[in-house]
C-alpha cells in the first residue's frame, strides 16, 4: 500500500473526529480522550482498527443520552517498538489521553505498560498474549485477550490422546514467541512427554534459513511439531515446510491460536500448505453474528478502500468489546472542569517523562473496566482479573478450508470424542509421532562385552568391519525389533573396543547414551535406580537379585537322619504327651477297678495306649478311657503321617549344605569376598559396612572359580557376591561343589537403556512383554543359559535345594492341646465320680435308726479285690481267702457247701456273702457303675 493514500485517509479521520468533538461541544456533550496505538500495515492492525471505529458509531447509536463522547486518537506503532513508544508519549502529553487502548505486539505492551504506570493511566491491549507481561509490577495494564499460557493444557490434552512423547516447539524469536514455551514444557512434562529441541526462527530471517532449518529438524526422529508465532512468519514456514517434504505422511504439525484465530483471513495459498494440521482455536458462538459480520465487511471495504477484503476474527470481536467496556466507563466516570492530568513540581531542565504528571480518571477509570463484565459479540467480557478469563477452545483441522466442527475442550479437560482426522499427505492414519530419517543414519545400538558370553559378546567382521553381536541379550532384542509394527533400521556399535571391555564399568557403558552416543544400550545390564536419573529402561527381560555363591558341605550324613523329620522340641513334647497318656489312661482304669491294671506297670502301659482298644482280654472297659485313647490316636496318625512324608524327602532329596548361610555371617566372619568387576555389587557391599581390604575384584567366571577353589584362607575368598542369573549359569557348571545362599538383596532384572523421553521405549517395552508373556523366553533360555554337565533342572544348579522344614512343636500345637485337654477332662470326671460313688455307698452301709443291723451270719465283708481275690489265667477258677484258711487249718469240711460268690464294684470296694447252706445265692448290696 502507498503511503499517500494512508496519509489522506488518516488525514480525513482525524477531521471527522475533531468535528465531533466540535459538535459534542455545541451539544454539550464533552469528549474523553483515548489514544489507540496499532500496526496499522498490518492485517490484524487494519481489523482491529475498522472494529474500533465500528463499535464506536455502534456505542453512541444505542446510548444517544450519554453525557460523555469518546475521543479516539489512533496512532500507527508501524511495527516498531520504540515507534509504538514514542506514540505512547505523544498521546500523553499533546492529547491528555486518559486511556490507551494497544499497543497490538507483547514487545511494545511492555514498555507502553511502564509509562502507564508512571502516568496512571490504563493501557487495554486486545491482542498482546504473552504471558510475561500479566504481573503485579504492571498494575495498570489490562489484557482484553487470553494469556497464551491458557491454551497449553489444550495442546497437552491433545498431544496425550495420541500418546506422541516427543514435541519439538518451532516459534518465533520475540517476547510473544519465548513467552509460551517455559508453560508450553511444563504442560508436556505432566504428561510425560518431552522436548528433545527447540526451533527459534528470528524475525528477520530469510527463505533459505527457514529452509535449512526445515532441513534439520528432518534429520531427527521427532515428528510432532508445535507452531507459535505470527501470521507473518507462520506463511513462508508452511510454505517452505510443504515445499521440502514436512507437510507429508508421517508428520503432526499442531499451530496454537496466534494463527488459528486468524486463519480465515490468511492467503489461500498458505492455507493450502497447512493442510492437514491441527489448530487451537478460541471457540465464538458464531450464532447471531451473521447480520454483525455483513456490516463489518462493509465498514472493511470504506476504511481501507485499496486493500484486498479481509474477514473478520477474534481480534476484531474483542477490540470491538473493548470499545463498548470504555466507554461505559467514561460514562460512569464523568467528566468534570478539572484538569485532566495532574502536573507535579520538577525542574526547568527535567525530560518529558518528568514533566507528564499522573492523570486524574486513570485510577478511578481502571476500576470501572475491572468490573464492568458484560455479554459482548466475543463471549462474555470478563477482565475483573486484569486479563480475559479463559474460555473454551476448540481444535479444528486445515483440509482445504478450516474444519470448525471437530472438537470442543475446555482448556483444563481432557480432549474426548474427536472427529476423524486429515493428516498431512491427505493421510487417516494417526501418525505415531516419531520415525528414523531415511537419510540419517541407523539406529546406534551399543553393545558390551559380557564376562558370560552367553549373555552377550560381540566381535567386528574382518571383511566388512561390521560389529556382530550374539547372546541371550542380543536374541531378546532382536526378536523384540521384529515384533515392532513398523521397520526399525539399527547397526550395533562397540563398547570401548580400545580395550578388554570386560572389565569396562556398566555405569561407564549407560553414561554413553545420556551422552548421546549410543541411541539404545543393550546387554545384561541391571535396572538400577541411580541409572534411572539419566537413562530410561525397559521392562525387564530376566529376573534378578543379588546372592552367593559358597562351597557346599557335601550331602547329608544320613545314618541318624530317621531322628531328622522331627525337631527336638518335638521329640521332647510326643514323648511326654506319650507318658502323661498313658498315664492318665492308667489311672482311669485303675479308679475304675480294671484287675489288670495291679500288674507291673512298666509293661501293662504299652499295651493299654497301644493294643487296648483291639486285644480281647486287654480290652479297657471305661468310656472315658476310650475317649483319651480316641484322641491320641488321632494325634498319632498325623504325626506318623507328617513323620514318613518329611523323611521320604530327606531320603530321596540330595542336599548340599552351604558352608556359609546369610550375608551378615559371611561380613562378621572377616573372610575374603570377591564380586565380578564393573558391577554395582561393589558399591554394594560398601553400603553393608565389608571390609574394603577384604573385598577384591574378578573379570571372569574362571577367575573367581579359581579364587573359590583356593580359599579365603589360601589367597583366594570364601564367597562370591553376584547377581541371581550369573549365579544361576555358574551353578550350571559347578553344581556339585558349590551352591547358593540368598538372594538377600532385590533389583529390578535386565533391561535395555534409552535417552530420556525416547519414543522407542514404550513399544520396545511391550515387544518384550509379548516376549516374556509366551514360549519364546524359554526356547532362548534353553538356547544360551541350558543346564550343563551333569546339573539338571530343580538340582542345586539353581541354588542348593533348601532343607525340608523339620516338623516342630508349633506345627502340631493344635493336636496336641486337644489332646492334653482330653486327658486332663476325662481324668478330673473319673476322680469326681470316685468320690461320689465312694460317698454314696458309705451312705448305705450306715444303721437305721433302730439300731437294727445285719445278722453276724448274713454281714458282708469288705475286702479289697486285690487282697481278696486272685484270678487264674489259665482256669479262669478262684477261691476266696476263707476257704483256702479252711484247707491250711483242717476246719470244717466244705465239700456239701455250693460256695458262690458275687463281686460288686463300688468305691473300690467289693462285698462278698457266704452262705453255709447249699443253694445259697450271693446278693450285692450295691449296684455296679461302668462310667
Amino acid at each position: 500500500m502507498e503511503r499517500a493514500p494512508h496519509h489522506t485517509i488518516l488525514f480525513l479521520l482525524l477531521l471527522v473526529h475533531f468535528g465531533v468533538a466540535q459538535n459534542a461541544n455545541k451539544t454539550g456533550v464533552d469528549g474523553f480522550p483515548v489514544g489507540v496505538i496499532l500496526d496499522l500495515q498490518s492485517m490484524v492492525g487494519k481489523i482491529a482498527r475498522t472494529s474500533i471505529l465500528m463499535a464506536l458509531d455502534d456505542f453512541y447509536a444505542a446510548h444517544r443520552n450519554y453525557s460523555t463522547k469518546v475521543v479516539l486518537h489512533i496512532r500507527d506503532s508501524e511495527s516498531n517498538n520504540v515507534q509504538a513508544a514514542s506514540a505512547a508519549i505523544d498521546l500523553l502529553e499533546n492529547h491528555n489521553v486518559q486511556l490507551i487502548i494497544g499497543p497490538q505486539k507483547s514487545s511494545q505492551a511492555s514498555f507502553v505498560s511502564d509509562l502507564g504506570n508512571s502516568s496512571q493511566v490504563p493501557v487495554i491491549s486486545f491482542t498482546a498474549t504473552s504471558p510475561s507481561l500479566y504481573s503485579a509490577s504492571l498494575p495498570y495494564f489490562v489484557r482484553a485477550t487470553l494469556n497464551d499460557s491458557a491454551q497449553v493444557q489444550s495442546i497437552a490434552c491433545l498431544i496425550k490422546t495420541y500418546g506422541w512423547r516427543e514435541i519439538v516447539p518451532i516459534y518465533e524469536d520475540t517476547d510473544y514467541g519465548r513467552g509460551i514455551i517455559p508453560y508450553l514444557v511444563d504442560a508436556l512434562q505432566d504428561i510425560d512427554a518431552h522436548v528433545p529441541y527447540r526451533s527459534v526462527i528470528p524475525l528477520s530471517a530469510t527463505s533459505e534459513e527457514i529452509s535449512e532449518e526445515l532441513y534439520k529438524l528432518m534429520t531427527m526422529q521427532t515428528r510432532v511439531f508445535i507452531v507459535h508465532m505470527s501470521s507473518t512468519l507462520a506463511a513462508p514456514l508452511f510454505t517452505k515446510a510443504k515445499e521440502v517434504g514436512m507437510m507429508s505422511k508421517g508428520f503432526v504439525w499442531i499451530m496454537t491460536d496466534g494463527i488459528t484465530n486468524i486463519i480465515n483471513s490468511m492467503n489461500t495459498s498458505v492455507v493450502e500448505a497447512m493442510n492437514g494440521a491441527l489448530g487451537i482455536q478460541f471457540y465464538v458462538n458464531e450464532s447471531g453474528l451473521n447480520s454483525f459480520s455483513i456490516r463489518w465487511d462493509r465498514r472493511f471495504r470504506i476504511d481501507n478502500p485499496n486493500d484486498p477484503p479481509l474477514k473478520l476474527n477474534i481480534f476484531g470481536l474483542w477490540g470491538y468489546d473493548t470499545i463498548w467496556a470504555v466507554a461505559q466507563a467514561v460514562e460512569k466516570v464523568g467528566v468534570s472542569n478539572r484538569p485532566l492530568f495532574q502536573k507535579l513540581s520538577v525542574a526547568r531542565n527535567s525530560t518529558s517523562l518528568q514533566n507528564m504528571g499522573t492523570s486524574v480518571y486513570g485510577p478511578e477509570l481502571l476500576k470501572i473496566v475491572l468490573k464492568n463484565n458484560f455479554s459482548g459479540v466475543s463471549g462474555y467480557f470478563d477482565v475483573s482479573d486484569r486479563q480475559l478469563q479463559a474460555s473454551t477452545f476448540r481444535i479444528i483441522n486445515i483440509v482445504g478450508k478450516v474444519n470448525l466442527g471437530t472438537s470442543t475442550t475446555n482448556h483444563a479437560s481432557s480432549v474426548s470424542g474427536l472427529n476423524p482426522v486429515i493428516w498431512p499427505g491427505k493421510s487417516t492414519e494417526i501418525p505415531k509421532g516419531w520415525e528414523i530419517p531415511g537419510s540419517g543414519k541407523k539406529l546406534q545400538v551399543g553393545v558390551h562385552k559380557s564376562a558370560y558370553k552367553e549373555y552377550m559378546t560381540n566381535e567386528r567382521d574382518p571383511v566388512t568391519g561390521a560389529i556382530k553381536a550374539s547372546g541371550f541379550s542380543v536374541d531378546i532384542f532382536e526378536e523384540a525389533v521384529k515384533r515392532l509394527p513398523f521397520a526399525l533400521p539399527y547397526e550395533y556399535v562397540a563398547f570401548d573396543t580400545s580395550r578388554d571391555t570386560s572389565t569396562g564399568s556398566y555405569d561407564d557403558f549407560v553414561q554413553q547414551v545420556y551422552l548421546k552416543k549410543y541411541d539404545v544400550a543393550i546387554g545384561d545390564i541391571t535396572i538400577r535406580y541411580s541409572r534411572m536419573a539419566y537413562v530410561d529402561f525397559t521392562l525387564p527381560y530376566t529376573e534378578s537379585g543379588v546372592a552367593m555363591i559358597v562351597p557346599s558341605k557335601g550331602r547329608v550324613d544320613k545314618t541318624w537322619i530317621f531322628l531328622q523329620p522331627l525337631s527336638r522340641g518335638m521329640w521332647i513334647a510326643t514323648t511326654l504327651m506319650f507318658v502323661y497318656t498313658g498315664s492318665v489312661v492308667w489311672l482311669l482304669e485303675f479308679l475304675g477297678n480294671k484287675r489288670n491294671v495291679r500288674e507291673p506297670i512298666p509293661r501293662k502301659i504299652g499295651i493299654v495306649i497301644f493294643f487296648s482298644l483291639f486285644g480281647d482280654n486287654e480290652r479297657v472297659e471305661r468310656v472315658l478311657s476310650r475317649i483319651v485313647l480316641i484322641v491320641w490316636v488321632f494325634f498319632l496318625l498325623i504325626l506318623s503321617s507328617g513323620y514318613t512324608a518329611n523323611l521320604a524327602t530327606m531320603l530321596t532329596v540330595e542336599q548340599l549344605k552351604p558352608t556359609i548361610n546369610s550375608i551378615d555371617e559371611l561380613r562378621k566372619s572377616g573372610v575374603n569376598v570377591g564380586y565380578h568387576n564393573g558391577s554395582f555389587v561393589k558399591n554394594l557391599l560398601e553400603d553393608l559396612n565389608f571390609n574394603t581390604s577384604k573385598v577384591k575384584a574378578y573379570d571372569t567366571p574362571d577367575d573367581f572359580y579359581d579364587a573359590l577353589q583356593k580359599g579365603s584362607n589360601n589367597g583366594g575368598i570364601a564367597a562370591f557376591v553376584h547377581e541371581v542369573p550369573y549365579i544361576k549359569l555358574f551353578l550350571a557348571k559347578h553344581c556339585k561343589e558349590y551352591t547358593m545362599v540368598g538372594p538377600f538383596y532385590k533389583t529390578a532384572g535386565f533391561g535395555y537403556a534409552f535417552p530420556k523421553g525416547s519414543p522407542l521405549l514404550g513399544d520396545i517395552s511391550k515387544a518384550i512383554l509379548n516376549i516374556t508373556e509366551g514360549d519364546t523366553i524359554m526356547q532362548l533360555e534353553n538356547k544360551w543359559i541350558g543346564y550343563q554337565n551333569d546339573c539338571k533342572s530343580g538340582d542345586s544348579a539353581v541354588g542348593s535345594v533348601s532343607d525340608p522344614d523339620k516338623l516342630s512343636v508349633d506345627s502340631f500345637k493344635g493336636l496336641l492341646i486337644l489332646t492334653g485337654v482330653a486327658s486332663t477332662s476325662s481324668l478330673i470326671i473319673a476322680i469326681m465320680i470316685y468320690f461320689y460313688e465312694k460317698y454314696k455307698s458309705m451312705t448305705s452301709m450306715q444303721p437305721d435308726q433302730n439300731g437294727e443291723g445285719l445278722e453276724e451270719n448274713h454281714k458282708p465283708q469288705e475286702v479289697n479285690e486285690g487282697d481278696k481275690i486272685e484270678e487264674n489265667n489259665q482256669t479262669g477258677e478262684g477261691i476266696d481267702q476263707y476257704g483256702q484258711q479252711q484247707e491250711e487249718t483242717g476246719g470244717r469240711e466244705m465239700g456239701n457247701i455250693n460256695l458262690q460268690t458275687s463281686s460288686v464294684r463300688g468305691n473300690g470296694s467289693i462285698f462278698i456273702w457266704r452262705e453255709r447252706n447249699l443253694g445259697a445265692r450271693v446278693a450285692p448290696i450295691s449296684s455296679s457303675s461302668r462310667f
